[in-house]
């Protein structure tokens, strides 16, 4: 082993993965939260708890996709916003449910398509391609195509609204959506040739297009797969509250689902992190966010402790998985 490489060996508690360690701090927080805050670990707080945060975790799930691949998806707010917003619009009309859900589908297919093709084809650094194309269909859609800033569910559409606040057996739909597709995804990137193949991608994209990969396709594709995931919690998001606010979109929710990918330990210079990694992340960020709720923190104070704790994911990220010279070389 180089001088290098034993130089940056984790040693210690950074001998952990990244999930352990935030697992770890989970249990720790309910630990402490459940002995000082009243009503923490109540049956009911418990659910709602993890009612909240599950379409942030499925949104957490479609960024993974992009992440493993050493990509970056800001447009994910915007596209499920839209492609929501419509879907919800043409359900106040004659047109049915799943014609709804379909068009919805198709606008964040589209979405997906076009960042695939600015990321593979003309080569536009992800990070910029993506917020560009979130501002320019947020921009659109409010000019063209969408009728206010709030689309309201109709309350004849019982399967959306049973989407966000129905149960089975007791236990919320929202929660089983979210179990339901990080369970998908896990198989799909475990136990699929595609999962295989984003792995390699985001580990090496060079050596992957060398073993025969279509690297360029099969970054559309991910890029399709990850916004088709999101308009999952868009649909899941506006069951539960009867509607969608379209200014969620110029909200700070895309850094919340950037911090449970961080957080949970999924490594900005790809190829590795699972879905464990989302359900770890999730589980932090929503009992970080239900225990600073009972302490009735504003909002620049919890902005405040999940900047902190970015940082500090950021670091731990860099700790267990430092650049090495390939990675430098590639200008990440």
């Amino acid at each position: 082993m180089s001088t290098v490489s034993a130089r940056f060996r984790p040693s210690g508690l950074l001998r952990m993965s990244q999930e352990q360690i935030v697992l770890m701090v989970v249990l720790a927080l309910f630990v402490v939260f459940g002995v000082l805050l009243d009503g923490f670990l109540t049956t009911n707080n418990l659910l709602n708890l993890v009612r909240s945060v599950s379409s942030l975790g499925i949104l957490g799930v479609a960024m993974a996709v992009v992440v493993i691949a050493r990509g970056m998806d800001l447009s994910l707010v915007a596209s499920m916003g839209v492609a929501t917003a419509v879907a919800i619009q043409l359900m106040q009309t004659t047109a049915s449910t799943p014609v709804a859900l379909l068009v919805g589908l198709g606008v964040v297919m589209i979405m997906g398509l076009f960042n695939g093709f600015l990321i593979a084809f003309v080569e536009i650094p992800a990070l910029f391609a993506t917020l560009a194309s979130g501002l320019l269909v947020y921009g659109l859609a409010r000019t063209t195509v969408l009728n206010g800033l709030i689309a309201q569910l109709p309350g004849d559409r019982d399967f959306v609204s049973w989407l966000g606040q129905g149960a089975v057996l007791g236990v919320p739909v929202p929660i089983l959506v979210f179990v339901a597709v990080a369970l998908f995804a896990q198989w799909m990137l475990s136990r699929t040739r595609p999962g295989r193949f984003i792995y390699a991608h985001g580990d090496n994209a060079g050596a992957a297009a060398l073993t025969g990969i279509p690297v360029r396709p099969f970054t559309t594709l991910e890029y399709m797969l990850s916004a088709t995931i999101g308009f999952v919690g868009g649909l899941v998001v506006a069951g539960s509250v009867g509607g969608l606010n379209t200014q969620v979109i110029d909200g700070t929710l895309i850094y919340d689902v950037l911090l449970v990918v961080v957080v949970g330990g999924i490594s900005l210079v790809g190829g590795r992190g699972s879905v464990l990694s989302v359900v770890a992340g999730t589980a932090l960020i929503g009992v970080m966010l239900n225990g600073m709720t009972i302490l009735n923190m504003n909002t620049h104070e919890q902005d405040i402790v999940k900047g902190l704790i970015l940082l500090g994911a950021l670091i731990l990220d860099n700790r267990l998985h430092p650049r090495d010279e390939e990675t430098v070389r590639q200008g990440d």
